[in-house]
């Protein structure tokens, strides 16, 4: 795929993009803020099942964007944390914020016809509970989660399922992310990688990753798609 240029500073440039008809999101540091809620639920599950000491969420917050079952086997956890993790992710989803501007953008993006989903290291339950909770889901075409693939991210198979419920041409999607799992997953179905810098993104890691494009704020995706 061409490289297309890259923003650094100011409105994102999309010389060289065709306009985008469906947009494939990440969930977690792109739609929502979830960190204070994944690091309080973390924690709980890291003193439950491993015990006494300090719990390595910094380094699980590099992982993101990967299924959680993933991030313990690389980070060589007990697969039991999955549990008590996702417990209290849902206990404490209704803490979770969907990111300033983000109604607005999926609003307009509606209004002008283009199709959404949500491509997520979640499970794909919890990702359409969160997203009911927060009442955005009725905004996205299709919600998928990590288990519902073979593959998770940074494999492309939950984007290209995505897009073929969607019906999506190549050519003219785009996946916004805020991790390199999300960009490698965008670069291995074909389509524009988009990095959204307006998280709590390791913003030196995701540059590095040459995105094709770099928004700072959610209504710059706009300039992407179709009027």
């Amino acid at each position: 795929m061409t490289s297309h240029p890259i923003s650094h500073g100011g409105p994102p440039s999309g010389a060289g993009i065709a306009p985008a008809t469906s947009v494939v999101f990440d969930l977690d540091g792109v739609l929502v803020n979830s960190f204070a809620v994944m690091r309080q639920a973390f924690t709980l599950a890291y003193a439950e099942v491993v015990g006494d000491g300090e719990p390595p969420f910094e380094e699980y917050n590099r992982h993101l964007g990967r299924y959680f079952p993933d991030i313990m086997r690389i980070m060589g956890l007990p697969l039991e944390m999955e549990g008590p993790f996702v417990r209290e992710s849902y206990r404490l989803a209704h803490l979770v914020e969907v990111f300033d501007g983000v109604p607005e953008l999926l609003s307009e993006l509606r209004h002008r016809g283009l199709r959404l989903a949500v491509a997520t290291g979640k499970s794909g339950p919890r990702a359409r509970s969160l997203l009911n909770t927060l009442r955005i889901h009725e905004q996205f075409d299709v919600i998928l989660g990590s288990d519902e693939v073979a593959r998770p991210k940074p494999a492309p198979d939950i984007v290209l399922k995505a897009m073929d419920i969607m019906g999506a041409d190549p050519d003219r999607t785009v996946m916004v992310g805020d991790a390199v799992t999300d960009l490698a997953s965008a670069r291995g179905a074909g389509i524009t990688a988009v990095a959204a810098m307006w998280g709590e993104t390791d913003e030196k890691t995701l540059l590095a990753a040459e995105p094709d494009v770099i928004l700072h704020k959610p209504s710059e995706l706009l300039s992407l798609t179709v009027p």
